[in-house]
Formats: structure tokens, sequence, C-alpha cells
């Protein structure tokens, strides 16, 4: 597919992210640019790099960017990487800022497990600044545990991929993302990358040879997560909702340091979240109803 000189110039800087010494000779990979902004680039950034290309979302129309394709809707990026025995999936965003990985086996593989796998090789390597990974609230609790493990600290901000990359700035940090695939590398670029991103965790599957399923399993056990929504007429501050903070308390005593519980208002409507977290889900998916019962009994 050929591209323009200033999407040939997005190529050039993609493929500048990837280590010189190594190539994707011989690796079978599925894009899906949800019919969006890297369309064109996309396919040809993986096949310059000598990757096998299928590509897909590849068609944009003025109208269907992200319709039933890309990130949002990665199915057919595992049909298409199980149809073709295929080593890799990369579904971007409309806007390629965001990517979700689909591994060999046809498991969808998030920004948390991908995070988890870089800052490790990075912490590793002494190339992570401050041994520091920055990430959101709604993270797995896992990939705070494998950050530890690995030797380093996770920063956490609110929800927003604007709030990792205003923490980092002013931190000096230099990697960060959401669990979403919001990934910003700060070394490569000023945002979050889907290429630059796709790019860092091949290179970390060529260089050791091993399937990214095998890479991912190994770099995160990921926690049990429970989220519950629940729609009111009204909101009201959490801090004067007696019956909520009263669960939220008792929750939060329950779990200890084996457990998360996080809620928050939607900033677009009267949506109350609730995300627990530990080790069993069972018990954390009852913390999380309990805690909109009270809600309720609050808003009543």
């Amino acid at each position: 597919m050929r591209v323009d000189d200033a999407a040939g110039r997005y190529v050039v800087f993609c493929k500048s992210t990837f280590p010189n010494e190594l190539t994707l000779d011989g690796v079978r990979i599925v894009v899906d640019a949800a019919h969006g902004a890297a369309y064109r680039v996309a396919p040809a950034v993986f096949a310059e790099l000598g990757a096998e290309v299928f590509a897909l979302g590849v068609k944009p129309n003025g109208v269907n960017i992200n319709q039933k394709t890309g990130a949002l809707h990665p199915e057919g990026t595992v049909h298409e990487v199980q149809k073709r025995r295929a080593h890799l999936g990369i579904a971007l965003d409309g806007d390629a800022d965001r990517v979700i990985v689909v591994d060999e086996r046809g498991q969808i593989v998030d920004g948390d497990q991908i995070m988890a796998l870089c800052a490790a090789r990075m912490l590793a390597a002494r190339t992570l600044p401050k041994r520091t990974l920055v990430t959101t609230v709604m993270s797995n609790l896992g990939l705070e545990r494998a950050v530890e493990r690995a030797g380093g600290r996770l920063v956490r901000t609110p929800v927003g991929d604007r709030h990792v990359v205003d923490a980092m700035r002013k931190g000096g940090y230099r990697f960060g993302g959401e669990q979403s695939g919001h990934l910003i590398f700060l070394d490569h670029a000023t945002t979050g990358d889907g290429i630059v991103a796709a790019l860092q965790l091949l290179a970390i599957a060529v260089r050791e040879g091993r399937p990214v399923s095998e890479l991912c399993a190994e770099a995160m056990e990921r926690v049990p997560q429970v989220l519950v929504n629940r729609s009111f007429p009204r909101r009201r501050p959490l801090a004067e909702m007696s019956h909520a903070s009263r669960a939220i308390a008792a929750a939060e005593r329950s779990l200890g340091e084996a457990g998360r519980v996080l809620v928050r208002w939607s900033g677009t409507e009267p949506k109350l979240r609730v995300m627990v977290e530990g080790d069993d889900e069972r018990a954390i998916r009852g913390l999380a109803e309990g805690i909109v019962e009270a809600a309720c009994a609050d808003l009543a």
C-alpha cells in the first residue's frame, strides 16, 4: 500500500523505535486499523520490518471508523489470528493512540499485561527512570504486584491518559499507560501511540524467541476484578453518603492489603462506578454489590 510523504515519514519514525539488530522476518501479523488514521501506515510499518501482514480495517469511507473493528471490537482480529495462524494480532483504535493485542492463541492482551512485560524488561535493563511505572487507578492489582516483584514501583493517577502523561512529565518518568491500551513511551513519543507500543512488545518476543502468550502469562497474574455500575436519578458527593462510606470502609478493612476498592461517579452522568479487587472473586462481588446497595439507601 502506497503512502504519501507525511505518512512515509511517520512509517520511518515508527520503524526507528524498533531495534536495528532485529527484524520481523517470518512473523505473521494481523493488523486491524479500525478504518482510521493508521489504515495505510500501520500495515506498511510491519511489512517494511519484514512481517507477513494480514490487514483489516483499512477501507475508511468517512463514517465507518471504529465500527465493529479495531481495539474497540477486537473479535475480528481474534478470528483472523486463528484463521491465519498468525503470531500476533494488533488492533488499533481510530486515531491509533490505543492498541489491544491478540496473542497466537487468540487470547486478548490488554494494556496492563503489555505494561507488566515491558516494565519488567526495562527494570532488568535499568532503563526505567526512577524504577517507576505510571498508570491509572483502574489498572489491575496484579500489575502493581508484578512491578514490585521486579524491583519497581507503581504510581497511580485518575482515569485518563492525559493524567498519566501529566504525572510522567511532572515526576520525570518515561513509561506509563492505561489498561485500555493507551501506552506512552516518552523516549519515543510525547503521547500514546499504538504502533510504537506494539513494536516494543514485538521486540521482546523476537529477541527472546518466545510466544507472546507465554511472555504475558509470565509477566503478571491478574487479580479478580469486579466492576458494578448503577445509574441514579441524581448524584451526591460520596463524602455525604454515610451508608456507602461505611460500606466502603468495611470492604477496605475486609480486604486489607490483599485487595482494592475504588468508588467514583462517572464524569458525564449520574452513574456510580464501583470496582473491587481481591483474590476471592465471589467475596469481592459481594462487597461491590453491598456498596451499591448502601448507595441506594443514601439516594432513596
